[in-house]
């Protein structure tokens, strides 16, 4: 039987060319992105290989001997389809459909007196195919894991070089990493954690990373090192923040509350302030016992001021911007800290009933967001008043 089987796999060899042509027919039927493939690739790469892995199969069925060297040119292939981007899927239907293919000419070719002999020729393409699909698959997976591995620190480089201020274009042109005019820069720190997450940080950092990918485009660029976990989002993800603290609030479930702090860079060379802004904002709102959430300088604009950042006195004298030509709002604002916050006493300061003083100050609060009746708006309205008497405004 194993003489039977042998010839008839010999009678096939003549037809080696039809059966590959055959089985560019049946590719294209059953795979539609085939046709789309580059023409070199198509007729030339995997018409090659289609022919050498018919030849080889029926060749083996002929008694030949089989080694590891028969399977370098599918582990080549492999390769090269992983990193065209030619989807697993596909690759391995087109093997599936080249045993298909074989399988319908030895049936056909098969005379009555051989038919027995086809079992043994099944149980012998059912082995080959596997030996096939598991080295093709082993070689695809490699080799996506290596480009995976190049790309993932290629982001990391992108992101350290803008964080430092050096240029990013060029790697970031040779990996398709796109690059955005401005960044909205985020710090991430979680609840007892300094700098170097543990293993649950890094469980919820891989959730936040899969999470951001839908704020911009492709991969988010992130980077850990000593100084902690920081993301770089195009600038037009703060439009989005309240989904951005919803996704920390979930992937931290397990770590504890993930607080980031939040500054955006008006380009990309003053990425570097808006990644030392962040990490203030984000230790600040951590150690203030802030629930898990995304927080910018307004967020936390008193406590950084307080807390000696220079870069912080134009925005504090800015919160009472709103009330520029009010000067009624402004002149009670005075009157009631000169008063040591009693509204009667500043009231009478003003020749006005303290209702209207009441009424003022919740004015003040609403336009401001500093409710001057509260300890904190208060002292947000007395700094900011302090500067823009140093900066000449009234």
């Amino acid at each position: 039987m194993r003489r039977v089987a042998a010839d008839l796999a010999a009678r096939c060899e003549g037809q080696v060319n039809r059966l590959a042509r055959e089985l560019t027919q049946r590719r294209l039927a059953a795979l539609p992105d085939y046709a789309d493939l580059p023409a070199d690739m198509r007729d030339v790469e995997i018409a090659a290989t289609a022919r050498y892995a018919i030849r080889q199969f029926l060749r083996m069925a002929e008694g030949a001997p089989v080694d590891e060297d028969d399977l370098r040119l599918f582990r080549e292939r492999a390769a090269q389809r992983a990193e065209e981007g030619l989807p697993l899927a596909n690759l391995l239907a087109s093997y599936y459909i080249g045993a298909e293919v074989i399988w319908d000419a030895l049936v056909a070719e098969a005379r009555p007196d051989e038919l027995g002999a086809l079992p043994m020729l099944a149980r012998l393409q059912l082995r080959g195919t596997n030996r096939v699909v598991v080295a093709v698959t082993e070689a695809y997976q490699a080799e996506r894991a290596a480009i995976l591995d190049e790309r993932r620190e290629a982001v990391r480089e992108v992101a350290r070089a803008l964080l430092a201020g050096e240029p990013a274009r060029a790697t970031a042109d040779r990996f398709g990493i796109p690059l955005a005019d401005a960044y909205l820069v985020l710090h991430l720190r979680f609840a007892g954690a300094a700098a170097s997450p543990g293993i649950a940080e890094r469980r919820v950092l891989r959730r936040v990373r899969a999470g951001l990918e839908g704020f911009g485009e492709g991969a988010p660029l992130m980077l850990q090192d000593e100084r902690g976990v920081h993301v770089l989002l195009p600038v037009h993800a703060a439009e989005r923040l309240p989904e951005l603290g919803r996704l920390l609030a979930g992937a931290g479930a397990a770590a504890g509350p993930v607080v980031a702090g939040a500054a955006r860079s008006a380009g990309t060379a003053d990425v570097p302030e808006a990644s030392e802004r962040a990490a203030r904002i984000a230790g600040i709102a951590q150690s203030a016992g802030r629930p898990a959430g995304v927080y910018e300088l307004d967020d936390v604009l008193l406590d950084y001021h307080l807390a000696g950042a220079g870069d912080s006195g134009p925005a504090v004298a800015a919160a009472l911007d709103p009330l520029d030509g009010r000067p009624e709002l402004l002149d009670t604002l005075r009157a009631f800290l000169d008063a040591d916050m009693d509204r009667r006493r500043a009231a009478a300061a003003l020749a006005v009933h303290p209702n209207t003083v009441d009424n003022r100050l919740a004015r003040i609060g609403r336009l401001t967001g500093a409710d001057p009746r509260t300890t904190r708006g208060v002292l947000l309205c007395a700094a900011a008043l302090t500067l823009r008497g140093r900066d000449g405004r009234a």
